[in-house]
């Protein structure tokens, strides 16, 4: 186990940030129509001068409450020392999801795990730049019995155990630089879905195929679950577009019923879609099964996961063979340590991950994640995918970057890519930052319909 340099921190600050995407209509799908990517944005400082930056996605109005939350969590880890936290990061991930009374109104759900995950964002940003590494560097470095011991395993050792898993990556471990080579030299596959939010134009969808297409994208993915006869349209537009040796694959965002989304996504089978994603309640396990069983035979598969809300309920979705492709998002459980733990249980139950990254520092965070997995865990890019959603980059130090092959750069700067620049904060903030004061000014927005 490699010994850190132990810094004390010293304060835990959290702002609201929002960008006015709802003026373009992009983010919008059939349940969200629209959305302000917005994010609560955590900074940890120490008395050494090391800064961690983490942060947890947000669609606008209730930016505020998460907010409120890491403000009655900031005291478990205000006046730490690092060692203290990262020597038994396991243990302390119980301690902040399981304050006694704030778990009250959780428990590891929602609005406190959207609070936990911005914290523990923060705090590897902070472990990887004292280790000098990038996050995805730094957990393929660590050592088994060091990396499992970072993982709160209450709850799914009926299905793996910190043995099995440290076993796991051991069995890895010997060829696990000729991955990270790879990854340096070759990247990650992306697929996008610029191209298919629910309130762009066929005129928008069309030139933005034909643009992703030039930039060397083979996957692509379009909101749906609104009007079927539209998304007949819609797909057969896509289509057009992307011919039929690229992949396409729909997302409902939650909006159908079971019944409903096998009927539906029946009529759109002529698409050859890899995957519908969120067909139906993000919490109906059974009802994602009947759905993956009933679309088995026309060879798509159930995608979900993004608003899954923590580790239990993926053991549960995997054990019920209710979805092909686990879609861990970075800010919905409780940061890196838990999805660690949905990684290893999708390599023992043989379930392939392709990260949710649709919205504000999600494709910088998760390109960490699943550059981990392909060095230490699955090993394999076979049928895996990262999303890329074009928005907000330029809002970061270091964002994620898309190669001419369609591939996430692997990053090479140490952190989890989660800094904004100061001019985000300062024209973003809400609601005194300069571009929303502009936008009230100027009546784009009514602060109090906000």
């Amino acid at each position: 186990m490699v010994q850190d340099r132990s810094l004390n921190i010293t304060t835990v600050t959290a702002r609201d940030i929002r960008w006015p995407t709802s003026l373009g209509a992009h983010g919008s799908d059939a349940m969200h129509t629209d959305p302000d990517y917005s994010c609560v944005y955590v900074t940890i400082a120490t008395v050494e001068g090391p800064v961690g930056y983490g942060m947890t996605f947000t669609l606008g109005r209730g930016t505020d409450i998460v907010l409120l939350a890491v403000r009655a969590m900031k005291r478990l880890v205000e006046g730490r020392t690092t060692a203290s936290i990262y020597e038994r990061f396991g243990q302390f991930w119980r301690e902040l999801t399981s304050e006694s009374q704030l778990r009250w109104i959780g428990p590891e759900k929602g609005v406190t795990h959207l609070a936990v995950a911005a914290i523990v964002n923060a705090l590897w940003d902070l472990w990887a730049k004292i280790r000098n590494v990038p996050v995805w560097q730094l957990l393929v470095e660590m050592e088994p019995a060091e990396l499992v011991s970072t993982i709160d395993f209450r709850y799914i050792e009926d299905v793996i155990t910190p043995k099995e898993a440290i076993a796991m990556l051991e069995q890895n471990k010997a060829s696990r630089y000729d991955r990270m080579q790879h990854l340096m030299e070759r990247g990650y596959p992306a697929y996008t879905t610029q191209i298919g939010w629910m309130g762009y134009s066929d005129e928008t969808i069309r030139g933005l195929c034909r643009k992703y297409l030039a930039a060397g994208f083979k996957a692509f993915k379009m909101k749906v679950g609104q009007d079927l006869d539209s998304d007949i349209k819609r797909c057969r537009l896509v289509r057009e577009e992307i011919g039929w040796e690229n992949k396409f694959m729909v997302d409902a965002n939650q909006t159908w019923d079971v019944p409903t989304a096998i009927e539906w996504v029946r009529k759109l089978k002529e698409f050859k879609l890899l995957w519908i994603e969120e067909p139906t309640s993000p919490d109906d396990i059974l009802g994602h099964a009947k759905i993956a069983d009933a679309l088995r035979e026309h060879g798509i598969g159930v995608a979900t996961g993004e608003m899954c809300c923590n580790r239990v309920m993926f053991k549960q979705f995997m054990q019920a063979n209710a979805l092909e492709f686990c879609q861990i998002d970075s800010a919905r459980i409780g940061g890196v340590n838990e999805i660690l733990s949905v990684y290893l249980m999708a390599k023992k139950l043989n379930v392939k991950v392709c990260p949710h990254a649709g919205g504000v520092g999600l494709c910088e965070m998760v390109q960490h994640l699943q550059m981990w997995d392909y060095c230490s865990v699955s090993c394999t890019m076979e049928d895996r995918l990262v999303e890329f959603v074009d928005q907000q980059h330029d809002q970061f130090v270091y964002p994620a970057t898309i190669n001419e092959n369609a591939c996430y750069v692997a990053p090479r700067a140490p952190g989890y890519s989660t800094e904004l620049k100061d001019e985000a904060i300062v024209q973003f903030e809400y609601p005194n930052g300069s571009e929303w004061k502009r936008m009230f000014g100027e009546g784009l927005f009514k602060p109090e319909n906000y």
